[in-house]
């Protein structure tokens, strides 16, 4: 059942989005609802097989991030996406599903692992993961973080 329209928290156009189970916090991210699915930047992305099993082997951002710790990590392959970029390439993606927390709320997200080097934000995220929980105010950026300090 959709959320009524009063019940939904309004977000900006940028907010900052928590990985807690990677221990990673803090990071920029682009609320973009012409996206459908989610995206984080990786590098070294490779597929893995274990027993019966896909996984996808990857980095989190990239040296020139200020959070990058260059801790490898390995998840399950919860599917594989094409993508179609804004300029019209396409791409196959391997998705993962994590928990990310988006001000107070932790949610069960599917992402993309790309390369976002390129790109402004190392996160965006997508229509799927805010629709019935999110008002986006264009107009806005990181509420999240006026909303704390309004709290303190």
């Amino acid at each position: 059942m959709a959320a009524k329209k009063k019940d939904l928290k309004i977000i900006g156009r940028l907010e900052p989005i928590n990985f807690p189970e990677w221990d990673l916090y803090g990071i920029d991210a682009k609320i973009d609802t012409g996206a459908y699915t989610s995206s984080l930047h990786c590098h070294h992305i490779k597929p893995v097989q274990r027993e019966d099993e896909e996984y996808v082997r990857f980095n989190l951002l990239d040296p020139s991030h200020e959070t990058y710790n260059d801790k490898l990590f390995e998840l399950p392959i919860y599917r594989k996406k094409v993508v179609k970029s804004s300029n019209g390439s396409r791409e196959e993606r391997f998705v993962v599903k994590t928990k990310v927390q988006l001000f107070d709320r932790l949610l069960t997200a599917e992402l993309s692992l790309t390369d976002r080097s390129e790109m402004r934000y190392p996160v965006l995220v997508g229509r799927k993961l805010i629709n019935g929980r999110f008002l986006v105010d264009v107009s806005q950026k990181y509420l999240s973080e006026k909303e704390i300090k309004e709290q303190t």
